[in-house]
């Protein structure tokens, strides 16, 4: 399994605990089955658990950068992809900025609207140009 499906997973579990109300250890049970293997588990559940837990900071940081929209009006899917992305680029050095950008912004032009990859991207590279900065 790729990373790229890796990262669908977990947009699946985390899709399913914030719009299904279901418990991140029973979604991730119901979307990573048993032929993927312990290495592919780790990083979906990682980044699952990872995004959950960092997702108010995650907010606050994008927060400003969403001009003339808030967290709450953002599509459930494009939030998620943001969040998840922002916690893999502030959170998980192994991963080069440019990766984490752009497999959110192919997730999002598969599963969101027609405008989010370019939405995602820029928000996201926001995000990455911000904390080099710093």
């Amino acid at each position: 399994m790729s990373r790229r499906a890796a990262r669908e997973q977990a947009l699946q579990v985390l899709y399913s605990v914030v719009v299904g109300s279901r418990e991140p250890a029973d979604a991730l049970r119901e979307v990573v089955n048993e032929r993927v293997d312990e290495e592919q588990r780790s990083f979906v559940k990682d980044l699952t658990v990872g995004t959950l837990e960092y997702a108010d900071q995650a907010d606050r940081i994008v927060g400003p950068l969403l001009q003339g929209w808030t967290i709450e009006r953002l599509p459930t899917i494009d939030r998620l992809l943001i969040e998840m992305a922002t916690f893999e680029l502030l959170c998980r050095p192994e991963t080069p900025p440019a990766v984490a950008i752009n497999e959110a912004v192919e997730l999002a032009k598969r599963f969101s609207t027609e405008d989010s990859g370019r939405f995602v991207n820029g928000v996201l590279s926001a995000v990455a140009h911000g904390t080099q900065a710093k």
